[in-house]
């Protein structure tokens, strides 16, 4: 053999592959030959090409890894709520999680301490991003609503290369699989671009459809907390809107809508949506409630009935609920989850000594019915922790 010889007269000092990158005269590129064993090489044709190129073309196929984007901003007090949340996420996933987090630069090394060390896991990725708004109206979104909560808006013309993307508040607590809501993105028709939830289920207590002075999605709004993006639909669709007959795009309609209404909007980058949505219906995905139970679900009495059936899916600690004795039986939850290690024991045994706790929250509207806040979680612990490994 042509390399044969060759190898011997440098007396093994090379690899073969650097050999066969290293002979020019007849070992040449790739798609040379075909493996067949009645097919004569030309004489300008080294047989080490036939050798590499089997390897590629008939060595075993990976297929590419799904991944499923999960995007926070993190602002402030919130390095806490948004590690238990990303905690949440990781315990209870099945598909590998890729964790795109927005935050201070003051956060930054807090966050990169605690996430290396849970590289153990091997069931996530994640990406710091600085805080970043357009340069020309930079101080005026930063300002808007609550510090940097913004920055959603824009995660479509940051995130290029990410097709599909699951924004949440810090303030979520994932009581089932990331995977299932993003299931969700498979029942999307040709025409919806996002999802989100009801901001309430009883026009009665809705705040959109008492005080609003701007337009909002349907009956009552929709709330943004969790919100499920096709982002390469958002950056490609033109919007319908009130301020021309032209339609725009993304990244052009948002500066416009809030100098229009910037006098008039109370939940900022929220209402912005809810905007966008009332002249967009056919736009929008609506996922029930349970996707997003928040404190207007049961400080009144209940109202998200598909919770009270199927239990909470995701829990949205919003009014600072996690952090005070306002509403024990979301501090409890959250709790649970920030104390809990990724050891399987621990996780198993967590259900116990939470019901305990929700028990005492029962002088509670919301406490009354602390069994749909364990109800889907008991299930998720079950089908994730308690099945031999190759049934889960």
């Amino acid at each position: 053999m042509c390399w044969g010889k060759f190898l011997v007269s440098f007396k093994l000092k090379y690899s073969l592959r650097t050999l066969f990158l290293s002979y020019p005269v007849r070992c040449k590129d790739f798609s040379l030959c075909y493996w067949n064993p009645y097919w004569m090489l030309p004489s300008d044709v080294c047989g080490m090409n036939c050798f590499w190129e089997a390897a590629f073309r008939y060595g075993p196929k990976v297929q590419p890894v799904e991944r499923m984007h999960l995007a926070v901003v993190a602002c402030g007090e919130r390095l806490e709520e948004t590690i238990t949340m990303l905690k949440s996420a990781i315990i209870f996933s099945i598909k590998p999680l890729q964790f795109h987090i927005f935050a201070e630069d003051q956060l930054h090394d807090s966050f990169k301490g605690i996430l290396d060390t849970w590289s153990f896991l091997q069931t996530f990725n994640y990406s710091l991003y600085p805080i970043s708004f357009p340069s020309e109206n930079a101080v005026e979104w930063k300002k808007l609503f609550k510090p940097c909560a913004s920055q959603r808006l824009f995660l479509p013309l940051i995130l290029k290369e990410v097709d599909s993307l699951l924004y949440v508040d810090t303030d979520i607590l994932f009581l089932r699989p990331v995977d299932d809501i993003w299931s969700l993105l498979k029942k999307f028709n040709s025409t919806q671009i996002a999802a989100m939830a009801p901001e309430h289920e009883e026009p009665r207590i809705g705040w959109y459809n008492r005080f609003a002075r701007h337009p909002y999605y349907g009956k009552t709004g929709v709330n943004s907390g969790v919100m499920l993006m096709n982002m390469t639909r958002i950056r490609g669709k033109y919007f319908k809107n009130d301020m021309t007959t032209v339609r725009m795009r993304w990244g052009d309609i948002l500066m416009p809508l809030l100098k229009k209404y910037k006098l008039n909007i109370t939940w900022g980058d929220q209402d912005l949506l809810n905007i966008i949505f009332f002249h967009n219906p056919e736009s929008l995905f609506v996922f029930p409630c349970q996707w997003n139970y928040r404190p207007d679900h049961c400080i009144y009495g209940s109202n998200c009935r598909e919770a009270e059936e199927e239990g909470i899916f995701i829990l949205h600690g919003n009014r600072g609920v996690y952090h005070d004795d306002k509403q024990p039986a979301f501090r409890a939850i959250y709790e649970a989850l920030r104390n809990c290690s990724f050891e399987d024991d621990h996780i198993r045994s967590l259900l116990k000594p939470l019901e305990l706790e929700l028990q005492k929250t029962v002088h509670t509207y919301c406490g009354k019915i602390y069994k749909i806040f364990i109800k889907r979680l008991t299930k998720s612990i079950q089908d994730r922790y308690d099945r031999p490994p190759k049934e889960r």
